[in-house]
């Protein structure tokens, strides 16, 4: 007899009693969703795991710690049959069928009147795959398809261009550290909706080539700055384009809150009445040195890091660094934005304390096909930066947290 495809549909399953006898890895993989879905779960089992029990502590579940009995199914709109005991198992699909209760069995899909397909979720829409041919019972197979497809609306690949969900407004996209695949799912996705992208030189530039010829992309670095500054234009391009009713992304490398000025472009906003979105990145700060192998904290190592700007120099009169404090900390210092001023920082710290055989890692271009790394001390640091060209944009990395992993000694 030819075997017939499984028939899709949605349960509703909110304060409807669905019972879950076995308090396995099967339950606990299970049990989330069912809880997210509202359901009245009743949990038949002797044990549950760690995890099962903190949901039936927090009174997520109801749980009965015995074995299944003849009955247990007799109120229920759906089960889920996962116990190690092929003969309860057994028993149980046997009188699920009698009440007409959709089973689904975890150690016989053949047996079960249900199968739980492979599902994700991406805004609002739940992605549950099942395949019609003898891989519908491959867990593998189908998982793969659900997180192409779950991939593919996320970054909007996969939503046709009419089919778009535009809202006029920005968004302020952290871009990550210049890798495009760094960039989180929900900035990918904002990119691949907008009408326009205003762009730093910093952020993920291969991302753009990405873009629908439609959308509009503006190179932050070239806008006429008139008889505004910089940072003004930007604002004013920003507003501007969003009041023309079009879905605006302000494409940031890095976080945008994280030496991005992004607070001075959400303000602008607010004060012109214009909707805008956040959307927090990966700071080059940790990414950067991360990927060239040094952890800007290691057990026994730095209890702490420190993240500062270092495009004015210590002396500098508009400085707003405790120079003087950092040298006296003992952690990990992250420089952002100090390569030409890093050796009067080296001096500064020098100064007030910290070592001169102190480790320093200048990285360039972290993260990206360019990335290079450059090691040295406080003492030697600005003869460094000279000596091998050493260009920004770069993360420069002080600490004995450099002199961990392939590159140090530790």
């Amino acid at each position: 007899m030819a075997e017939h495809p499984a028939y899709p549909v949605g349960l509703r399953l909110a304060g409807r009693r669905v019972v879950v006898l076995g308090g396995g890895q099967v339950a606990q993989r299970r049990l989330p969703a069912l809880i997210a879905a509202g359901a009245d779960i009743r949990l038949v089992s002797p044990e549950a795991t760690p995890s099962v029990e903190a949901m039936a502590d927090a009174g997520e579940i109801t749980w009965e710690k015995r074995p299944y009995t003849e009955g247990d199914l007799a109120d229920a709109w759906y089960a889920l049959i996962a116990t190690g005991d092929t003969g309860a198992n057994t028993a149980a699909s046997a009188e699920a069928e009698r009440h007409r209760v959709w089973c689904v069995r975890s150690d016989d899909a053949d047996r079960a009147t249900a199968w739980t397909p492979a599902t994700g979720h991406s805004e609002g829409v739940t992605v549950a795959v099942l395949t019609t041919d003898a891989r519908g019972r491959d867990p593998r197979h189908t998982a793969a398809i659900r997180d192409a497809v779950v991939e593919g609306l996320r970054d909007g690949t996969l939503v046709a261009p009419h089919h778009r969900t535009r809202t006029a407004g920005v968004a302020l996209v952290g871009g990550g550290p210049g890798d495009p695949d760094l960039i989180t799912v929900r900035g990918r996705r904002l990119l691949a909706e907008a009408d326009v992208v205003i762009a730093d030189r910093l952020g993920p530039r291969d991302l753009l080539a990405e873009l629908p010829p439609h959308v509009e992309v503006i190179d932050a670095a070239k806008i006429p700055y008139g008889r505004f500054m910089a940072q003004e234009a930007i604002n004013n391009a920003l507003i501007e384009h969003a009041q023309q009713g079009k879905s605006v992304v302000r494409l940031k490398g890095g976080d945008p809150f994280v030496f991005g000025r992004g607070m001075e472009e959400a303000q602008a906003l607010a004060e012109a009445g214009i909707p805008c979105t956040v959307v927090p990145g990966i700071s080059s700060s940790i990414s950067v040195p991360g990927a060239a192998g040094i952890p800007v904290t290691h057990r026994g190592v730095a209890h702490e890091f420190t993240v500062v700007s270092g495009h004015v120099a210590p002396d500098d009169e508009r400085s707003l660094v405790d120079w003087p404090s950092l040298a006296k900390l003992t952690g990990t210092l992250v420089i952002l934005m100090g390569v030409d001023k890093i050796g009067r920082i080296a001096e500064t710290l020098v100064a007030h304390g910290r070592s001169p055989d102190t480790p320093v890692a200048l990285v360039q271009e972290g993260t990206t096909a360019a990335q290079r790394r450059v090691d040295a001390t406080l003492a030697t640091v600005a003869d460094t930066v000279v000596e091998h060209e050493v260009r920004p944009p770069a993360v420069i990395v002080v600490g004995q947290v450099v002199a961990v992993g392939p590159h140090g000694t530790a």
